[in-house]
């Protein structure tokens, strides 16, 4: 059963689940760990674990309430399912959970994970970074149920939270994740780097303001050189350059605030890899 993620998440890669299990199997990573340093919505990796393809994985995120949310499933499952069930859903909820993202200091990480988690559901905008809020517009309440579902969303994070055991997870800006933490993965770890879009005006995934693109492939190339990884980025001229040295795979994924659009993307791939042969990542057919 495919598990989706509770965090809407625009751009997020969980159409790849299903090409990224194919690579496990031929690259003999079956049972191995799995690491996200943009973790987001981490919809591959929960699917990966939950499905017994990774043993472990690794989520890494530097935007704190990201962090916080995470956390809050992982470590306090029961307090954040009974905050969700006991949430009331309206206007005013709206306003005091923007409150706390604009205070975090005062706030525990169930709290600031709880109004992520409930303004990521509600807003149109989908996720919220660095503590801000986009405004309510006045279709902001109105057939809520297919995004605040609360027996959905309930089960999802219990069934997550039953294999918390392997989920580990870090708050640290990603060059640092490469230097410290990925040195303590074992061989058979595939590492899946999406960072934010290549030219985009905000760096909606880390909580950052930008993010060098140049320097993660460089990274990459230096303490990446003899492990499984894949980068995926929105297809650009300039990012073909930086991983003209790699096989390439190009595709299209859904994005946008219902998922209404698609985003032309490309997958760039480390030459350690067995690559299945498939002409598109998301619609698996034989090369």
């Amino acid at each position: 059963m495919k598990l989706e993620t509770p965090l809407r998440y625009p751009g997020g890669k969980g159409e790849l689940t299903d090409f990224v299990k194919m690579v496990y199997e031929r690259n003999q990573l079956l049972d191995g760990h799995y690491a996200e340093p943009y973790a987001g919505g981490a919809e591959i990796a929960l699917n990966l674990l939950t499905q017994g393809y990774a043993s472990n994985i690794h989520l890494n995120d530097l935007n704190p309430g990201v962090f916080a949310f995470w956390h809050s499933v992982i470590h306090e499952p029961e307090a954040l399912c009974k905050a969700i069930r006991d949430v009331n859903v309206n206007r005013n909820e709206w306003f005091k959970q923007e409150a706390i993202l604009n205070c975090p200091s005062k706030h525990s990480l169930l709290e600031i994970g709880f109004a992520i988690f409930f303004l990521n559901r509600i807003n149109r905008t989908t996720l919220l970074w660095q503590g801000q809020a986009d405004k309510v517009g006045s279709d902001t309440f109105r057939k809520l149920d297919p995004r605040f579902n609360k027996d959905d969303l309930i089960r999802r994070i219990e069934w997550i939270a039953m294999f918390r055991s392997g989920i580990h997870l870090t708050n640290l800006d990603t060059t640092e994740w490469i230097k410290t933490k990925l040195p303590l993965l074992p061989e058979n770890t595939l590492v899946y780097f999406d960072p934010p879009y290549y030219g985009s005006a905000t760096d909606d995934k880390s909580g950052s303001s930008s993010v060098d693109h140049k320097q993660l492939a460089m990274l990459i190339g230096e303490y990446l050189r003899d492990r499984h990884w894949i980068v995926s980025y929105n297809q650009s001229s300039e990012i073909n350059a930086l991983y003209s040295d790699y096989p390439s795979l190009e595709y299209s994924i859904k994005y946008g605030k219902q998922g209404n659009h698609r985003s032309a993307e490309t997958m760039y791939l480390s030459n350690k890899l067995i690559i299945p042969a498939v002409h598109d990542p998301v619609n698996l057919k034989a090369a």
